[in-house]
């Protein structure tokens, strides 16, 4: 296999000069990337190979001697947070709330470099912290670590966080992070995972959104099926740099400054307040215009106003690539038939996209350099592919195209014909679909721009609109919910929160399907159940060579794009802070994931 013309033995020749000391880190991972790899897939490489992960320069980056004394921080996020657990986090916005407060073992940097928190050091091969053979890793923990109500961190707080996502009746989003593995307790201060399989990427369970640790102390008595009524989804007692003050669902978060936190001269903020609602636009104007706000999360917004707004003065627009993918889903159920008392069920399938005809033909009818030049600008980048980094994960043999034209030949030839109405039907079923989404601007512009070019090629399109504190709530009880999937097409961003495929590729899995059974928790939202996909995903997780396993994730990709995923836009983390604020973050991990670093210049 080769890379833009790196071979397999180059790689090989080029680690084995870092490790006998004839080329350093940093001139590896430049011949990386002037080579078309990534820093994130340099430093794996090296890491698998016995070269520890590279010390960050985060740490160093911070100014203030002292912690406290920052006054108030304000955090603006147009989609308000609806639960503080990081396990029950089906939203973007849930996680971001729950990382204030609750801390994982590591964080993914900025450079793709594992980034010790509450572990005392990052595990390889060179420290005896990784296998040989690939099957276990060994943490240390952080010591002197407190929760925020005394008690101290230990060993059996991270053995219960693992029980607690993996055990079925929990029901939590996190749970594929850790189910085949076995954590048990070596000290009060070390953890040894244990995994069933050679495991080439161990950095998943307790490593950045799916890896925040809750004490067991205050939810041991609510594992399993009493899961959903601890007090603690709603007042989270973590060890982060914040301590819970109050909770208003859908409205506001606030928080204190941790006096005991454990990195010293953190935090420079006295107190954090996450305030929900309103529109991304009316968000970025708080910020860029107005200054009301210190920091604005996930600005979708068209990149013209970004710029006119930043034309004030007041801020800046920040934005942090990593694999964030906007797409369109093509649901693979029938969500208008109730089967058991469940809409969408496996056990049905979607009346037009069982036929692969129609799906080759919505493919094309996707303007994706239009949303780009028109509506994303340097915030987004138009693809054909579910995986857009790191680079050697990048399929090379897909493409997109917008060809109205072709998708209609495509849907004739099928059999699809058009009525007197204009509406292409067969078997007596028309291609009329419901087209869901999130409320913002650039969203719905995407939605015209598609049904507009559906139209002409004979699809009828009712566009959906539904508030995002609802799209991305947590809500088992909400129909409109994206994991529900009660439409024939929805369009959202998943973000990929580490610097490798494993966890963001198991939304295509048959296994990780949302269903009823587990409360519409499993990753997989279009439901798809393709065998072809799920062994690839098995032979990639089995293949402890890098540079192979990347073939079999790029053979994945190019599997699911050809099924029931429409990737649009490679999206940046973009958001809008205060001129003053130092904000560190990571295109690889949550927006917050570094907040303890955050501060202000005098």
């Amino acid at each position: 296999m080769t890379e833009r013309g790196v071979t397999e033995h180059d790689l090989r020749t080029l680690i084995g000069e870092v490790k006998d000391g004839s080329l350093s880190r940093r001139g590896f991972v430049g011949r990386m990337l002037a080579l078309g790899l990534s820093a994130p897939m340099a430093g794996m490489m090296l890491a698998q190979n016995g070269v520890a992960f590279a010390a960050s320069g985060l740490r160093d980056a911070y100014k203030p001697t002292k912690a406290g004394g920052g006054g108030p921080l304000k955090l603006l996020f147009w989609q308000a947070a609806t639960l503080i657990n990081p396990h029950f986090a089906v939203g973007t916005k849930d996680q971001e709330g729950s990382r204030i407060f609750y801390e994982p073992l590591a964080a993914w940097d900025a450079e793709g470099n594992l980034f010790p928190v509450l572990a005392a050091e990052i595990p390889s091969k060179e420290n005896g912290g990784v296998a040989a053979d690939g099957r276990s890793v060994t943490w240390k923990l952080k010591p002197n670590v407190k929760w925020h109500d005394g008690k101290p961190f230990t060993a059996d707080d991270v053995v219960f966080t693992a029980e607690y996502a993996a055990n079925p009746a929990t029901a939590a989003v996190t749970g594929g992070s850790y189910l085949n593995v076995k954590v048990t307790k070596v000290d009060d201060l070390t953890v040894k995972l244990t995994f069933k399989e050679p495991t080439p990427f161990w950095a998943d369970a307790f490593v950045s959104s799916a890896g925040m640790i809750i004490p067991k102390h205050v939810f041991a008595d609510y594992n399993g099926d009493k899961s959903r009524d601890a007090p603690a989804n709603l007042a989270p007692v973590g060890t982060g740099p914040y301590k819970f003050s109050e909770f208003r669902p859908g409205d506001i978060l606030r928080g204190v400054r941790n006096p005991d936190y454990h990195v010293p001269n953190r935090p420079f903020f006295d107190s954090i307040e996450m305030k929900g609602g309103g529109d991304a636009v009316s968000a970025a104007r708080a910020v860029l215009q107005t200054a009301e706000y210190d920091y604005a999360w996930n600005m979708q917004v068209e990149d013209e106003i970004l710029k006119r707004l930043e034309a004030e003065g007041k801020g800046r627009v920040k934005m942090d690539f990593g694999g964030n993918l906007e797409f369109l889903l093509l649901n693979a159920t029938d969500p208008n038939v109730e089967v058991d008392g469940e809409r969408a069920s496996l056990k049905t399938k979607h009346p037009a996209f069982s036929d692969p005809a129609v799906r080759k033909a919505m493919n094309l009818l996707v303007n994706r350099a239009a949303i780009q030049q028109f509506i994303y600008g340097r915030t987004g980048r138009a693809t054909a592919n579910v995986f857009n980094g790191p680079a050697p994960f990048v399929s090379k043999s897909t493409s997109f195209a917008f060809d109205p034209d072709k998708a209609a030949q495509i849907l004739e030839e099928a059999g699809w014909k058009k009525g007197g109405d204009g509406i292409r039907a067969k078997d007596g079923k028309k291609l009329k679909f419901v087209f869901q989404t999130s409320i913002n601007a650039p969203r719905q512009k995407t939605q015209a721009i598609i049904k507009q070019a559906a139209q002409k090629a004979g699809i009828e399109m009712e566009l959906k609109s539904v508030p995002g504190s609802v799209f991305f709530s947590s809500d088992v009880a909400n129909p409109d919910t994206y994991p529900h999937f009660y439409a024939d097409m929805e369009m959202y961003t998943w973000n990929m929160t580490q610097a490798d495929p494993a966890v963001f590729a198991l939304q295509y899995v048959s296994w990780e399907a949302a269903t009823k059974a587990n409360k519409w928790q499993g990753r997989n939202i279009c439901r798809m159940q393709n065998p072809d996909v799920d062994a690839a995903y098995k032979a990639a997780q089995g293949e402890l060579d890098l540079v192979k396993r990347a073939a079999w994730f790029v053979k994945m990709n190019d599997l699911v794009v050809a099924d029931y995923v429409l990737p649009l836009l490679h999206r940046a983390q973009v958001s809008a802070i205060n001129g003053k604020l130092e904000a560190p973050a990571s295109g690889w991990d949550n927006s917050l994931a570094f907040l303890a670093e955050w501060y202000k210049q005098a």
